[in-house]
């Protein structure tokens, strides 16, 4: 080595390596690599997000009535003709008289519904859900083939091939915990028609409870809160 020649520290660290036997990683190797490494774990944390989105948490066994809201697949109005707004009645009245709930509110809208009910005995809203839409979409995709050509058709009716789900997935579930909520929640679906312009009053949409605690007949007798 020259008198007066520079090492550098890399330089004595390079040298020591290749002494012990050491492989030499190239700086670009490992920074890629890390960096490869970083966006999996950041991709496997998105799926989980997306799988179990945040806010659909479910509490039971406190005594609260569940307003639960839950719509039709990509929000299409297959809700849409009465007869099927009626058939959906019908199924939730024959859900309750099997499993012992009670039905305080509901509006049934053309592509969503909101239904307020407490927890069944030895059930949870949840399992009473998923029977409700289960027997509506049997109901209403067995309607569609036997229905005459004359026959008003649902939205997907008319296409070549009816979407594979009737409805969306998952559902919202808000505990109502007070009296105060509960009067907020009816007062909420009462409206629903009037604020989409479906009608001009609550009283002109006979698929809600409106008509029921207005001392009217409804469609579907309702019960009382304790």
């Amino acid at each position: 080595m020259a008198d007066g020649e520079r090492i550098s520290v890399r330089q004595v660290q390079g040298k020591f390596r290749e002494a012990e036997g050491v492989p030499r990683v190239p700086v670009l190797g490992t920074w890629v690599l890390g960096c490869f490494c970083v966006s999996r774990v950041f991709l496997f944390i998105l799926l989980q997000s997306v799988e179990m989105p945040t806010g659909l948490k479910r509490i039971y066994g406190r005594g609260h009535l569940h307003f639960l809201t839950f719509s039709c697949y990509k929000r299409l109005p297959f809700l849409k003709s009465s007869r099927a707004r009626e058939i959906f009645l019908e199924e939730l009245g024959r859900l309750r008289s099997e499993f012992g709930f009670r039905v305080i509110g509901y509006v049934v809208m053309p592509e969503h519904v909101h239904l307020l009910v407490n927890e069944p005995p030895g059930a949870t809203p949840s399992i009473v859900l998923h029977r409700l839409k289960l027997r509506v979409a049997k109901r209403l995709r067995k309607r569609r083939r036997r229905a005459p050509t004359s026959q008003l058709l649902l939205p997907f009716e008319g296409c070549k091939e009816a979407p594979r789900s009737f409805w969306q997935p998952r559902f919202h579930d808000f505990n109502v915990y007070s009296a105060g909520k509960r009067a907020e929640k009816l007062h909420y679906m009462h409206a629903n028609p009037v604020k989409r312009g479906l009608v001009h009053h609550p009283r002109e949409w006979p698929w809600s409870s409106w008509a029921f605690y207005h001392g009217q007949n409804a469609l579907l007798a309702l019960d009382t809160a304790e």
